[in-house]
């Protein structure tokens, strides 16, 4: 019988988000997380060149996770307008799901990596900008919206559901889960209401 290959850096990155819980990126040490993963310090230094790329890399692979559910929802067989509800809900609640065991929002808890994670988020609001533009081009093709500029008005939606999100504000800040949906779904029924065509509402 062959042996199951363990997924080494899947467990690191499991370790990583129980001990950036619990102590905090300041705090947690490389040590610690080899330990809660249950290999050698070395196996670490393997797969990631530091502990800042450990977390970093844990938060690429939340993001990762966030945007193949926008893509399945996106390609999905319901409407433009109820896709792009269900796409910013996922965008707001995946987030606040995966942090909500932290006690600090993402920017005090990851404070000493600043500068690299505003670099990496760019790149995050890039790839969710294009799966939104798709949606958006699919809509305006059917009739059921009207923008001149989609991949604009994806980073205008993206924006507008900004501060709903566990950055400047920790998950108990932002509020209890149905208080963040409710709120995400009034913002995301303003901004239909300046997409949906005209025409498309009066059929």
């Amino acid at each position: 019988m062959l042996a199951v290959q363990r997924d080494v850096p899947g467990a690191i990155l499991d370790a990583t988000e129980l001990l950036l819980a619990r102590y905090g990126y300041r705090k947690m040490t490389v040590e610690e997380i080899a330990r809660e993963a249950g290999i050698g310090k070395g196996s670490i230094y393997l797969h990631f060149s530091s502990k800042e790329e450990v977390v970093l890399s844990h938060v690429d692979r939340i993001i990762q996770r966030l945007n193949e559910q926008l893509q399945e929802i996106c390609r999905s067989e319901s409407s433009a307008a109820e896709r792009l509800c269900e796409m910013l809900l996922t965008r707001v609640l995946f987030r606040f799901d995966s942090v909500q065991h932290y006690r600090q929002s993402l920017n005090d808890l990851l404070a000493e990596v600043r500068p690299n994670l505003l670099a990496r988020r760019a790149k995050y609001f890039e790839a969710e900008a294009q799966v939104f533009a798709e949606l958006l081009e699919a809509g305006c093709r059917s009739g059921e919206f009207a923008c001149a500029d989609t991949l604009a008005t994806a980073y205008g939606v993206l924006e507008a559901t900004n501060s709903l999100l566990p950055y400047s504000l920790s998950p108990k800040e932002l509020g209890q889960r149905d208080e963040v949906r409710k709120r995400t779904l009034a913002v995301a029924n303003l901004l239909l209401r300046g997409l949906l065509n005209a025409k498309s509402e009066t059929r």
